[in-house]
């Protein structure tokens, strides 16, 4: 059974925020999950195109398209490649030291993959884990390869990275529902299985509803929190050089 003291929280944020806003929301579930124990699962979208980069990312390549360049710019928490938030919908997760799925890191990032992969399952779409890794260090999460990454027609939907601070674990990710005309050569699962409707929570529902009895102890309280600007503290990436 999942640990910790609280049941939890399901935030599904209706009202999309600045990168700022929500990477620094995100901050704050992981210290409220190593200092009280808490545990979270949060579905959130982005008001404006940005660019979010991988913690140890911390120039950008001298090739980088100038529109992509000239995007509001934040540094997440977690490794990994830069992602362009546009077309998606993103998840993440929070959990104690105390709960099963933080004692190693594969065991969250399968869990919640299995829910993904369950939710696509639902909609028809044939999706399943990369397996293998290509080895690429490209500049962009969707361009690079791993073995947890999540493939529909062998192409990247899905791609998450972690942070530990204290055993408090936080995981989060995107999931890509159609390209953007900034990377048109990477698709979404619109791109990919055209037979979808065109909804911007697509999958949100049944991702929840299977991950939720494996991460919850009981069901969770269903919330939106407040528009709290002081979470957008600190969170703009200033000292990514150009």
């Amino acid at each position: 059974m999942p640990g910790g003291d609280s049941k939890g929280r399901l935030l599904v944020e209706q009202e999309p925020h600045t990168g700022a806003w929500n990477m620094a929301y995100d901050e704050a579930l992981l210290e409220a999950a190593a200092n009280r124990g808490e545990t979270v699962l949060r579905i959130f979208q982005w008001s404006q195109p940005t660019l979010s980069l991988g913690y140890f990312q911390k120039t950008l390549p001298p090739d980088l398209p100038e529109a992509l360049r000239a995007l509001p710019r934040v540094r997440r928490l977690s490794g990994g490649g830069a992602i362009l938030h546009h077309h998606e919908w993103t998840y993440s997760c929070a959990i104690p030291k105390s709960h099963p799925f933080a004692k190693t890191a594969e065991i969250l990032y399968e869990e919640v993959h299995r829910a993904l992969i369950d939710a696509f399952h639902r909609l028809g779409v044939n999706a399943s884990l990369r397996v293998s890794d290509d080895g690429d260090a490209a500049f962009l999460c969707f361009l690079r390869g791993d073995p947890r990454d999540i493939v529909v027609a062998g192409r990247k939907v899905v791609g998450s990275a972690q942070r530990r601070r204290r055993g408090a674990v936080l995981q989060h990710g995107s999931v890509l529902l159609r390209h953007s005309p900034l990377t048109p050569s990477v698709p979404g699962l619109l791109d990919l299985a055209p037979h979808l409707p065109n909804d911007p929570w697509l999958g949100t529902r049944d991702f929840a509803a299977a991950l939720g009895p494996r991460l919850f102890d009981g069901s969770p309280v269903e919330a939106e929190h407040p528009d709290d600007a002081s979470f957008a503290r600190n969170v703009e990436a200033e000292n990514v050089t150009t």
